[in-house]
């Protein structure tokens, strides 16, 4: 059998409409991800144990289970229960979650790395806890943390593959409703895998000046 990508082209405008909801929910996702990421880990290293054990658990549940699985819950479970999410939403929120539970670990172990002394430093200028952590700590554990968030990132940009399956415009879904109207599988699929390289390099290059930038200012 032999291929024929001359049929690709004429696809360009679903794959480029694919690929551009791909990015966006990589952003968004991604930034869920940092925010809860950081609040969780705050929570779990100055919070009380009434409220830092249950959030460890949820982190435990959702590191320890698979991300399929977990958007199914998402997508099935709160309708169950009267919430009601369109489900591009909740492939955003699904995805978030996820990695916002590995970068928790992440940024629990950067806000440990910050030097004690500059907690006493602030402490001694009259700033409080919270000021302290908002002015001093966060700031430096978020630039040392920066690396591991922007790969985490890239890994969570070919993971919105999976939202395929909750029919969530996106480049793989794309790429299957090509498919469906072609018959052309290895073209579409390998075209759909070209793209995710090239968005990857971009984000790779993005991430290697951000962490020049983050060492520079550190």
């Amino acid at each position: 059998m032999s291929f024929d990508f001359s049929v690709v082209p004429s696809y360009s405008q679903i794959l480029g409409t694919g690929l551009l909801w791909t990015v966006v929910i990589t952003a968004l996702a991604g930034t869920i991800s940092i925010l809860f990421g950081v609040g969780i880990a705050i929570i779990s290293l100055y919070g009380s144990k009434i409220v830092s054990l249950p959030v460890r658990g949820v982190v435990f549940l959702f590191m320890g289970t698979p991300l399929l699985l977990q958007l199914y819950l998402l997508y099935y479970g709160l309708s169950q229960v009267g919430v009601m999410l369109p489900a591009f939403w909740t492939g955003v929120l699904g995805l978030g979650l996820h990695y916002a539970a590995y970068n928790a670990d992440i940024f629990r172990t950067c806000l440990r790395g910050v030097d004690p002394g500059q907690t006493e430093a602030a402490r001694s200028l009259g700033f409080g806890r919270g000021a302290t952590l908002r002015h001093f700590i966060i700031p430096q554990a978020l630039l040392t943390a920066l690396p591991q968030v922007g790969n985490n990132s890239i890994i969570l940009l070919k993971d919105t593959a999976v939202l395929s399956v909750l029919g969530i415009t996106e480049l793989v879904l794309n790429a299957q409703r090509a498919i469906s109207e072609t018959y052309r599988p290895f073209e579409f699929y390998f075209t759909a895998a070209l793209l995710y390289y090239l968005v990857n390099l971009a984000m790779e290059g993005l991430l290697n000046v951000a962490a020049r930038k983050a060492e520079a200012i550190r």
